[in-house]
């Protein structure tokens, strides 16, 4: 059994991979899924002895090469390769996550001063750290919108609002393993962890799937209690001055329907706002 996080992660990565996958002909009954660990070794020129001892944990101090190599063989993409190295040690040095994220004042006016399409600051946990009123009306269908991973998983909103809930669940575990891959110490992310695992079976099986993954840019749907459907793409910018924390823009196709959508929802926000 794995006694680490990187013995741990690669157990699962190569448990996931079939032969076929790496272009290797299988012969023979397999006892598990996925790869052997033979076969790993073989991909990454080592030893099956090394290989066996970096999964088991005995291994602790793994060169870049090796790692490289090791990544290349479970075929792990660019989230997934970083995520690797930094269960090694081997990441650039990145700041420890802060207690308590704050959101810069000249932020706050940046998302202001987009009237127009929901804004968001978030963190490396997915907590919503600021947003604009029109993101503020966006998520009005939740109790509270505090966090991303709660929001998916907890909140009976969740299931309706996202309209491919199973993608969207499985981005937001993805999401959280990576925050912990950058800073393994991160104490909120890891009792966020617990919590979500001791409050949704879906949660632990997607957290023992050892994925990772950043932010993407495709398309989403949602569907929202006021406004209808609603199909969004959006940009994450990195916040230079404040490491781990991201600024989130989503925007419509315009004269789209989903365009419609967002100019009532802004009427809305303005109506509640004056009330």
């Amino acid at each position: 059994m794995p006694t680490t996080a990187l013995g741990a992660f690669l157990t699962a990565r190569r448990a996931r991979l079939t032969p076929g996958d790496v272009g290797l002909v299988s012969s023979g009954a397999r006892r598990v899924a996925g790869l052997r660990r033979e076969e790993v070794a073989v991909l990454a020129g080592v030893s099956v002895d090394y290989y066996t001892r970096l999964e088991q944990g005995r291994e602790r101090n793994p060169s870049s090469s090796v790692l490289a190599a090791v990544a290349r063989a479970l075929d792990l993409g660019p989230d997934a390769h970083d995520h690797l190295f930094r269960l090694a040690g081997l990441s650039p040095g990145s700041a420890p996550t802060p207690a308590r994220p704050q959101v810069g004042q000249s932020l706050r006016e940046l998302l202001d001063a987009w009237p127009d399409t929901p804004a968001v600051v978030i963190d490396r946990r997915l907590d919503l750290l600021a947003g604009n009123a029109l993101a503020d009306a966006f998520y009005a269908d939740f109790t509270e919108a505090d966090n991303l991973v709660r929001m998916t998983f907890l909140d009976p909103a969740g299931t309706t609002f996202f309209a491919d809930w199973r993608r969207a669940a499985e981005a937001c575990v993805a999401n959280l393993r990576l925050a912990l891959g950058h800073d393994p110490h991160d104490r909120r992310a890891r009792e966020l962890v617990e919590e979500m695992g001791a409050a949704s079976a879906e949660f632990r099986r997607l957290w023992g799937r050892h994925d990772v993954q950043g932010k993407t840019h495709e398309a989403k749907t949602f569907r929202h209690g006021a406004v209808g459907e609603l199909t969004l793409s959006y940009h994450a910018f990195d916040v230079r001055d404040a490491p781990g924390q991201q600024l989130i823009v989503y925007r419509a196709e315009p004269h789209s329907r989903s365009a419609e959508a967002l100019r009532l929802l802004g009427t809305l926000a303005v109506s509640r706002w004056l009330r």
